[in-house]
């Protein structure tokens, strides 16, 4: 079975470009912000997980604790990391988050990516 690529509309990639860029970060970019103090990075895995390791300085805020908002923050871009690429924990709570009038990112790759390309880590 053959894959036929298709050419797609130069806007339309454009437009998507721009807001995945505006909505995303990878951990490069992350760790960067991070040594300037330009980001708040929250980690929504469970608590378990995050006590086994997490992004240096991240605070936890699981699932079951979304509504307090706590370790959010309004006047810093709060960057959202879950478990890996596939999960989908950190941008359901970037809608939940965003909604109440919180600016949200979420980290490509999520803990998995952070951890295998071999930044730092705390526990």
């Amino acid at each position: 079975m053959a894959t036929h690529v298709r050419i797609n509309d130069p806007a339309k990639a454009k437009e998507f470009f721009e807001a995945k860029m505006a909505c995303t970060t990878g951990p490069v970019e992350l760790e960067r912000a991070m040594k300037t103090n330009e980001v708040n990075v929250v980690d929504v895995r469970a608590a378990e997980d995050y006590t086994d390791g997490h992004i240096p300085g991240a605070t936890n805020l699981p699932k079951d604790r979304w509504h307090t908002l706590n370790g959010l923050r309004k006047d810093k871009m709060n960057v959202l990391y879950c478990y890996s690429q596939v999960c989908h924990l950190a941008a359901t709570a970037a809608v939940e988050f965003a909604s109440k009038g919180y600016p949200v990112m979420e980290l490509d790759g999520g803990w998995r990516w952070w951890k295998d390309d071999g930044f730092n880590i705390e526990k």
